[in-house]
């Protein structure tokens, strides 16, 4: 039986679509059944209509596409109020292309985009009335280096009655600006949608332009970018991790995770030139294989980062501050975490088994498995713990593969991609260090991109974030929102 892949692809003119009534009833019925939302989203179709795409995975993690079409500003009825996990993509859609989902019941902007941008002052807050109820505003300008993002807390005393976050302040038009250069040419873009996340963007992105192009990476070109994942994900985990010890003022932690994550970061510029892994991935392959002399290099690396890793956990884990200032915070439990649809590591955190790497392996990790790592509290202590269990798993394959896979790593040559087919549509995934990273790729009658859409897996977790931190302290959310760590401009685009 062939490998669960994390991409889908389809054949546009051979399907057609459903009328917009008939796509929204096929998605109520998906969900109704247990399916789960990887992504929903719409493009202009012409002058006069607009182009719904729908995609879902069942528990085995085949995906299902579901297409419809409308016109443009119809109307359907929304899924949000029995499946809350569709109501930022709907928000996103209504905003995107007019399409207006009936029922919804928190259709707001998501980031001002087109004619909504200049119009941020008149976001509708939630109000929360009642005697010493107080609102207190944060950012967007916040007090260190960090992206913008408004938060509003309702808050009676300290306790915290409703967190609203409002989003949009770097949106840069990204989805339009991949439809204005050649579709082989938007890696160095691809790279900087999220800057902590270039080779999750960059190998979805690939393995997309591969598919519609008919110029599948080879087996030793695949495990080159799997190394290059995993390594991206512990330098990602600890600096997470760096943030939570700072937050509560754990000395230790904050300066040994920031060292060790110096030490991943100038391996991967040892290894292709960027500290971020950026110019590494391209479609047909990579610009950078692992000699031996490199191989040897990120084993000696590993072997020491794993001796200090586990005795800085070791303090972290073991002290009661820490324990006291995370354990029962920013809860977010099994069933609520489902609904809301959430993916990444707040799932995983949460008790929700779904990772792209094991239940879509594709070749790579069907040859190379990596356990799925999960939690049950839901709290920031399991967010953190998943964090440092994931680096535990990234950093043993990693000497796995570097140990025995040395041939192989050594001789990735690229192919060349040749034109993209046409009438296509691919959706392809990867399993980033926040989640899965959703790419997009749409062709038309001439094989040109006529549609681009890139998701975060931000874009579906930040509202877990607002739900945590409801009924705790004010004085939580700095440990909320970096026991999240979500990423501001990959939701924003």
């Amino acid at each position: 039986m062939a490998p669960i892949q994390p991409l889908a692809l389809v054949h546009t003119r051979e399907r057609a679509p459903e009328n917009l009534a008939a796509w929204s009833a096929q998605c109520w019925q998906a969900l109704a059944a247990g399916e789960r939302l990887i992504t929903l989203f719409g493009r202009a179709d012409g002058e006069k209509e607009t182009m719904v795409t729908a995609v879902l995975r069942n528990d085995t993690g085949r995906l299902r596409v579901l297409r419809g079409r409308g016109e443009r500003h119809a109307s359907f009825p929304s899924l949000t109020a029995r499946f809350p996990a569709a109501q930022m993509f709907e928000r996103e859609l209504w905003e995107q292309t007019g399409l207006v989902p009936l029922g919804h019941p928190w259709l707001k902007p998501v980031r001002y985009e087109g004619e909504r941008q200049e119009r941020m002052a008149e976001y509708p807050f939630f109000k929360v009335q009642g005697e010493e109820v107080h609102e207190v505003g944060v950012g967007p300008i916040h007090a260190s280096v960090i992206e913008p993002g408004h938060f509003r807390f309702m808050c009676h005393g300290e306790q915290v009655h409703h967190l609203e976050i409002q989003l949009g302040y770097q949106h840069r038009g990204i989805e339009d600006l991949l439809l204005r250069r050649p579709p082989l040419a938007l890696a160095p873009l691809i790279e900087t949608i999220a800057g902590d996340s270039s080779i999750a963007y960059a190998w979805s992105y690939c393995a997309a332009v591969e598919a519609l192009s008919g110029t599948p990476a080879s087996g030793e070109s695949e495990l080159v970018r799997g190394v290059a994942l995993e390594l991206e994900r512990v330098a990602m985990h600890l600096a997470s991790l760096t943030g939570l010890a700072t937050d509560i003022a754990f000395l230790q932690g904050g300066a040994t995770y920031g060292r060790l994550r110096t030490a991943i970061i100038n391996a991967w510029m040892r290894a292709c030139g960027s500290r971020f892994g950026r110019g590494w991935l391209r479609p047909g392959g990579v610009r950078f294989v692992i000699a031996d002399a490199m191989r040897e290099d990120l084993l000696r690396t590993l072997a020491a980062f794993a001796r200090d890793f586990a005795q800085v956990n070791a303090l972290m884990l073991g002290a009661r501050s820490v324990r006291s200032r995370f354990q029962g915070v920013g809860t977010v439990g099994t069933i609520t975490a489902q609904d809301l649809g959430l993916v990444g590591v707040p799932a995983r955190a949460s008790g929700i088994a779904f990772d792209v790497r094991t239940t879509m392996p594709g070749p790579l990790y069907l040859r190379h498995p990596i356990s799925l790592v999960t939690e049950e509290s839901g709290d920031c202590w399991a967010r953190m713990k998943l964090r440092m269990r994931e680096i535990d798993e990234s950093v043993r394959w990693l000497t796995r593969v570097l140990e025995t896979q040395g041939s192989q790593l050594a001789n990735a040559m690229p192919a060349s991609p040749g034109p993209l087919a046409s009438d296509m549509l691919c959706i392809s995934l990867r399993e980033g260090f926040r989640g899965p990273v959703v790419h997009a790729l749409e062709t038309g009658a001439d094989g040109r991109l006529i549609h681009y859409k890139v998701q975060d897996p931000s874009l579906a977790n930040w509202f877990g974030l607002a739900f945590a931190l409801r009924n705790n302290e004010i004085s939580d959310f700095p440990i909320c929102n970096k026991s999240f760590d979500l990423s501001y401009c990959g939701n924003d685009l």
